[in-house]
C-alpha cells in the first residue's frame, strides 16, 4: 500500500508511506519461484505500454504472486504455463478452449484450437494442445499439480506462447527470462 505523489514534468517521484499488504515467504528466497516471478514482470512489462489503472489485472497478478509463495514444486513448475495462458485474456486475446479429439491444433496467429494444421509453423498440435487445454480449464493454480508435463513439453509450450505473445503484442521481442526459467526447471 502506497501514498505516491507522481509529477509528470519530473523523473524522480515521491513516496510519502508505505506498508506491506503481503509479506513473502518463499519467492524472493526460492531460485525456482523468483524465476517464476521474474518471468511474470518480464511479461507483464512487455505487454503494458502505457500507466493506466487496471484494477482487474492487479487482482490477478497479486493473486497470482500469492499463489506462487505458498505453491508445491509440481504448481511451480506448471506455473508460468498457467500465468503466461490466464494474463492473455487482460489483453484481448485468450485462447478460447475449444480442444477435442477432431480440433487438436492451436492456431498461435488466430489464438483458437482448429481442425486442420495451419498453412504456417506458429502452432501446437496434439499432446501439447491437450495440455494448454487443460491448464485453460483450471481456474486455481494449486490445481496445476494435476497437470503431469515433462521438461520438453514445457519448454516447447513456453516457446510457444513467448511466440502467442509476439504475434498479438507490437514490439514483444524475446523475453530474457525464459532461458533461465528452462534451465532451473529442468
Amino acid at each position: 500500500e502506497l501514498v505516491a505523489y507522481r509529477n509528470e514534468l519530473k523523473n524522480l517521484q515521491r513516496l510519502k508511506e508505505f506498508k506491506w499488504a503481503y509479506l513473502y515467504q518463499n519467492v524472493l528466497s526460492n531460485v525456482r519461484k523468483n524465476a517464476v516471478a521474474l518471468f511474470m514482470i518480464e511479461l507483464l512489462t512487455k505487454c503494458l505500454k502505457q500507466p493506466e489503472a487496471n484494477a482487474e489485472l492487479f487482482y490477478f497478478v497479486e493473486d497470482a504472486l500469492h499463489h506462487l509463495d505458498e505453491a508445491n514444486d509440481a504448481v511451480t513448475a506448471n506455473f508460468p504455463l498457467f500465468f503466461a495462458l490466464h494474463l492473455a485474456v487482460f489483453f484481448g486475446f485468450r485462447i478460447a478452449d475449444e480442444y477435442s479429439e477432431n480440433i487438436h491444433y492451436i492456431d498461435l496467429e488466430e489464438g483458437r484450437f482448429v481442425e486442420a494444421q495451419p498453412n504456417h509453423s506458429h502452432y501446437l498440435q496434439d499432446r501439447e494442445a491437450a495440455a494448454v487445454s487443460h491448464i485453460l480449464k483450471i481456474m486455481q493454480p494449486r490445481d496445476l499439480q494435476e497437470v503431469a508435463l515433462n521438461q520438453e513439453m514445457r519448454r516447447r509450450i513456453t516457446h510457444a506462447l513467448e511466440e502467442y505473445y509476439s504475434l498479438h503484442i507490437p514490439d514483444f521481442g524475446t523475453m530474457r527470462t525464459l532461458p533461465v526459467l528452462r534451465e532451473l526447471m529442468s
